[in-house]
């Protein structure tokens, strides 16, 4: 975590809180701050070069979002992937992503599926390389991108919210053989159901690739829970 934070830049024009809420949630997502891990205030502020005001707030932000614990007397530390918070956040994503499918559906327009295509290309070019972080952030891209289209941009935010507890899952599965290729043939799918201009193609499209998502995601949690009752 410390080579991580010495190496962020802070933009003093943004607000320092959103920029530290990033740093830190994006340690959380990656692994890189893992279920346990003690989240210390003084030594984020102090290699951030900031006042711990800030640090507080945006661990507030992520413990109202359940990737942190603050308990009172025991520390603040990462919260453990919970089967639970992941299937709720499962299902808030797929309702609100079926829905922003729909209604891209309707606005598609030629400029709209080659972004789409040139975006999958991308993704495809990061999964050949081995660069499965930069894979993530092109799946996330494409799925941003729909909601944009659909013409709702403050939907992608509860999307983003929602899914954290799935993504934590998602970099827990990579790489495993033939995830990524799965999920650019489900990517190029919801395309051809967007080009079709058919909401419901679109939304069952969606809901397919997110089910099978989600399913990987429970194996994953099932194999560490059963990693952790034979130690």
């Amino acid at each position: 975590m410390r080579t991580a934070l010495t190496k962020a830049k802070m933009d003093r024009k943004r607000p320092l809180r959103d920029q530290i809420y990033e740093i830190v949630r994006d340690l959380i997502l990656t692994g890189k701050l893992g279920p346990g891990d003690v989240v210390d205030e003084k030594l984020i502020a102090a290699q951030l070069k900031v006042s711990r005001t800030p640090v507080r707030e945006a661990v507030k932000k992520l413990s109202d979002e359940h990737l942190i614990d603050v308990v009172a007397q025991s520390g603040t530390r990462v919260a453990l992937i919970d089967r639970h918070e992941v299937e709720q956040a499962y299902v808030i994503r797929r309702a609100l992503e079926m829905e922003s499918a729909a209604l891209a559906a309707k606005n598609m327009t030629t400029a709209h599926a080659d972004l789409l295509s040139d975006i999958l290309l991308a993704h495809g070019r990061a999964i050949e390389r081995k660069e499965y972080v930069l894979a993530i952030a092109m799946d996330d891209r494409f799925h941003r991108t729909i909601s944009e289209i659909s013409n709702l941009p403050r939907l992608w935010r509860a999307i983003e919210i929602s899914k954290a507890q799935l993504d934590r899952c998602r970099y827990m599965m990579l790489p495993r053989a033939g995830e990524a290729e799965a999920t650019l043939e489900h990517h190029r799918e919801i395309i051809r159901a967007l080009n079709s201009k058919n909401p419901e193609k679109a939304r069952t499209a969606m809901g397919q690739h997110l089910e099978r998502s989600f399913a990987n995601a429970a194996k994953v949690l099932d194999a560490e829970a059963a990693k952790s009752t034979r130690g």
